[in-house]
């Protein structure tokens, strides 16, 4: 409650007070929450005995006030404040900073390890059910940690080392937690002149596409080439896919990079033979995105490129992110002709049923069983299970990472028809993957090496 001062005739209330309360829960808000701090470090200069800070953000609260109103997210925010507040240890203080965005001090919390407990105990008690009256709710939440002095001495430093944790936490997924540290800001540091270097480089046309041989494994004819992103900037050397394309993600311009990117892929197979397919993929961010097909579709008719020699390949992590928008999506870019391939089959979280429902046309088995296929019997089982399921689903089968003879003679023996990998060729420019291609051409007479190039 706001903090009231009596008279004899009636209540008044104190303004100062008024200024230092959030309205919504009556916890203190961030200026009261500066005050605190500012107090606190005040009273520890001399001897600067370590307290923390942190702060928490529940996930996913955007869609409970779309789907539920304003009320309901209103009620909710308050339940979190009544948890906090009551779960706080001795000496702690709690505020409401921003919409869905809580703050505390930790007085006697000195340390990483004590903050981490602290942040389990919180995680733990918010995510329990929240009471809307006729429905009940589950949430998690994120926190970022900053310890007094390292994290910074001033009211704005710390916090903004606690929401540098909090940021690194909602990157890693929901219910995260981060304690700040030197190496996370300079990971923060890093990432973030990567991304400025590869908005640029989108700009200035300097991200390239690398074609990987996709190939029959009976005689390995090339049936078709998995378009891979490839990045060297001029100052930070090559980047690697697996850093730059889920930055792009994050930071909320994947949309671009992926038009440049298919752009050039599509203008590249388009003077291909008419039977060869090119496979691209799809992030996650763009798998819940209800604009997806229409953008892929609008970027191939620019070019020219027949949509039924298009695969999209998709991971089964992206695809549970929204199931119910992937699956639009998917059957929007069937329903055009783009087939869509389920890629690192295995290792994500999807059920059969999912992989019936979303109706693709390809599973690609993850390289990680492949790797395995010949030294572990359990790698073998798994792939002979996954293509024995496919061939009742009437799904076509690709094997990744392919890398020895030993490998791919064992996918033969067990049915597997198509794969790709070092064995058959690493990603290599347009140019070349079009001398592979002619090289294959010329020796369409030659039973002993159809590939015609040598492994």
């Amino acid at each position: 409650m706001t903090p009231e001062v009596e008279t004899m005739d009636t209540v008044q209330i104190n303004p100062k007070a008024i200024a230092y309360t959030d309205p919504l829960t009556g916890l203190g808000n961030r200026r009261r929450l500066m005050d605190k701090i500012r107090k606190l470090a005040a009273e520890r200069a001399d001897d600067p005995a370590p307290f923390t800070i942190g702060i928490a953000n529940i996930d996913g609260f955007k869609p409970i006030n779309d789907l539920f109103g304003h009320a309901a997210g209103d009620e909710i925010l308050c339940q979190v404040a009544h948890r906090l507040r009551a779960c706080l240890p001795d000496g702690g203080f709690v505020a409401r900073i921003e919409s869905d965005e809580f703050a505390f001090v930790l007085p006697l919390v000195f340390e990483k390890k004590g903050a981490e407990k602290i942040g389990r105990m919180f995680k733990d008690v918010l995510s329990a059910p929240y009471d809307l009256g006729d429905r009940n709710v589950r949430l998690s939440a994120s926190f970022g940690f900053a310890v007094y002095p390292f994290a910074g001495e001033q009211f704005a430093e710390l916090l903004k080392s606690a929401d540098t944790a909090l940021y690194r936490s909602k990157r890693r997924g929901r219910g995260q937690i981060t304690v700040y540290s030197e190496e996370i800001a300079e990971e923060m540091r890093r990432g973030t002149q990567v991304e400025q270097a590869l908005r640029r480089a989108i700009i200035a046309d300097e991200v390239s596409v690398h074609f990987q041989p996709i190939v029959n494994l009976a005689d390995g004819a090339i049936q078709g080439f998995e378009a891979l992103a490839r990045w060297t900037d001029r100052e930070l050397g090559s980047i690697s896919p697996g850093l730059f394309i889920p930055l792009a993600e994050e930071r909320g311009f994947i949309d671009s990079l992926t038009e440049t990117l298919l752009k050039k892929a599509a203008e590249t197979a388009k003077h291909w033979p008419s039977d060869l397919f090119l496979s691209f993929n799809l992030s996650s961010a763009q798998l819940v995105d209800p604009a997806t097909a229409f953008n892929v579709l609008a970027v191939i008719n620019r070019v020219g490129f027949d949509p039924r020699r298009l695969e999209l390949e998709i991971t089964e992590t992206a695809m549970m992110t929204d199931p119910e928008v992937a699956a639009k999506v998917v059957n929007e870019l069937r329903s055009v002709g783009i087939r869509v391939s389920l890629d690192d089959f295995g290792t994500g979280q999807s059920s059969l049923g999912r992989l019936r429902d979303f109706a693709f046309n390809k599973v690609k088995i993850d390289q990680s069983f492949v790797s395995e296929i010949t030294m572990d019997k359990s790698a073998e089982h798994i792939v002979r299970a996954i293509l024995a399921m496919c061939e009742g689903l009437n799904l076509k089968v690709i094997a990744e990472g392919i890398e020895t003879e030993e490998q791919a003679a064992k996918l033969r023996e067990l049915g597997c028809k198509t794969g790709q990998g070092w064995l058959y060729g690493k990603a290599v420019d347009a140019a070349t993957a079009m001398d592979l291609i002619e090289a294959q051409e010329r020796a369409q007479g030659n039973p002993s090496n159809p590939f015609g190039v040598s492994r």
